[in-house]
Formats: structure tokens, C-alpha cells, sequence
């Protein structure tokens, strides 16, 4: 039997790296996308995972990528989870590059993505019971920004309009849907009181954990009735 097949980029690390060793509990292939080497994807490779490195802010290398992965038959699932996530600088110059690098990587790579995919991802769901889906991971930023991220929200809140968008552009035969995490968890640079501060702010208090967002990835590959949902995976704090 011809195992599904699925993608996930950014899968190096943290997020990624949970929800592509989730797919491989269940039997996937999948195809770990990532920037730089980690121990992590050595983890991965063990398991059974294809390794793949690509620069999603370059052209030609996820073209590449894409050329690699159109040749399986199979694919199922598309995950754009890769992200960059840094505050606004202060000088106007610096603003517009860092604008420009998080645009090509949180934004206009994952609408490669699905551009070079979803001819791959709709021919595999035919005759076999089941709809392709696509995750895009976006934040509750997108919906409630942050001022001192503003370059990262904006870029956020453009995937999830084109989630929305390729959610009517490829009905019926692939899914697309989006997972808005809040605090999930913590990366090492955040001091003792931003965290306190992110905490005062969630209803539930605390981290969800990279487990509350898989969970949910996996719930929508399951219920293939779900498509153009937006879902908050953030303990409440989209409401405070």
C-alpha cells in the first residue's frame, strides 16, 4: 500500500519539528523542508523522513524543492509552519528590508507553495476517499496585532487572506484552512517579564505547548468537511 505523503516546512525546529514527527507516527512520508541543519532533523532522517533544504526567500531553491516533491503521486497534506518573527527595528531602512525578508518567507513562500502543489495535492485525492488539505500556521497577530511587529503581522494577516482566498480558488477537491497559535511556546530570548506579561494577558494562564497545535493539525486532516477555517490555538488570549 502507497503510503500518504506530506509537507512541512520548517521542520528543523520546534513546531516543525512535532508535527513531522506526528505525521510520521502515522505513517506518512514526509518531506521535511528546512533552512539549516539541526539535531532535530537527524531525528527526523532516523525516523524516515526525506530531508530537504531550501531558502523560502529564494526563488530558485524552493522552485527546486517543489520540482522534488511534485514527483510523488500521493500527497496529502502541505504544511506552511515556517516563519521568521522579529520586532520592528527602529531606523526606516532597516524596517523595509527586514519587511521585505519576512514578506518572502512568512508570505510569498507558502503561496509558492500551494501555486506549485496543488495540481500534485488534488490528482492524489481522487478516487481515494479523501481531500487533500493545506495548514497554513498564521497567528492571532494576524487578527490582533502587535505594533512593535508590525512588518510580522502584516505578514501574517496576508496568509490568512490567502488561506481564505485558496480555500474558494480550489474547493472542491483541496482543502485549506489556518491555525492561529498564540502563546504556544516561549522562545529562549523572552525575559522572565514578557512572559509574566503574555501569561496576564491568556485566560488559560499558561503555554498551550507545541502538542495543542498538533493536535489540531491533525484534527483538520481528519475531518476533510473543514476548509477556509481560521482556528485559534492560543488559551483565550485573543480575548483579553
Amino acid at each position: 500500500m502507497t503510503l500518504p505523503a506530506a509537507v512541512v516546512t520548517g521542520a528543523g525546529r520546534r513546531l516543525g519539528f512535532e508535527l513531522s514527527k506526528a505525521l510520521l507516527a502515522r505513517d506518512y512520508q514526509v518531506f521535511a523542508l528546512y533552512r539549516t541543519a539541526t539535531d532535530e532533523l537527524e531525528k527526523l532522517r532516523e525516523a524516515g523522513a526525506t530531508l530537504i533544504q531550501v531558502d523560502l526567500s529564494d526563488n530558485h531553491s524552493l522552485s527546486q524543492a517543489i520540482d522534488r516533491i511534485r514527483r510523488t503521486s500521493h500527497l496529502k497534506v502541505l504544511i506552511n509552519n515556517a516563519s521568521e518573527f522579529e520586532p520592528n527595528p527602529d531606523d526606516r531602512y532597516d524596517l523595509a528590508q527586514l519587511s521585505e525578508r519576512l514578506f518572502r518567507t512568512n508570505t510569498i513562500a507558502p503561496m509558492l507553495l500551494i501555486e506549485g502543489l496543488a495540481d500534485t495535492l488534488a490528482k492524489a485525492g481522487r478516487g481515494h476517499g479523501w481531500l487533500p488539505v493545506i495548514i497554513n500556521i498564521t497567528d492571532i497577530f494576524a487578527e490582533k496585532p502587535n505594533p512593535q511587529y508590525a512588518a510580522y503581522c502584516a505578514t501574517k494577516a496576508a496568509l490568512a487572506n490567502l488561506t481564505l482566498s485558496y480555500a474558494q480558488s480550489l474547493a472542491p477537491e483541496v482543502r485549506v484552512n489556518a491555525i492561529m497559535p498564540g502563546p504556544i511556546r516561549f522562545l529562549p530570548r523572552h525575559t522572565d517579564a514578557e512572559k509574566a506579561t503574555v501569561m496576564s494577558e491568556t485566560l488559560l494562564a499558561r503555554e498551550g505547548g507545541f502538542e495543542s497545535v498538533v493536535k489540531q493539525a491533525l484534527a483538520l486532516i481528519d475531518n476533510d468537511f473543514m476548509t477556509g477555517a481560521m482556528i485559534p490555538v492560543d488559551g483565550g488570549r485573543r480575548l483579553a
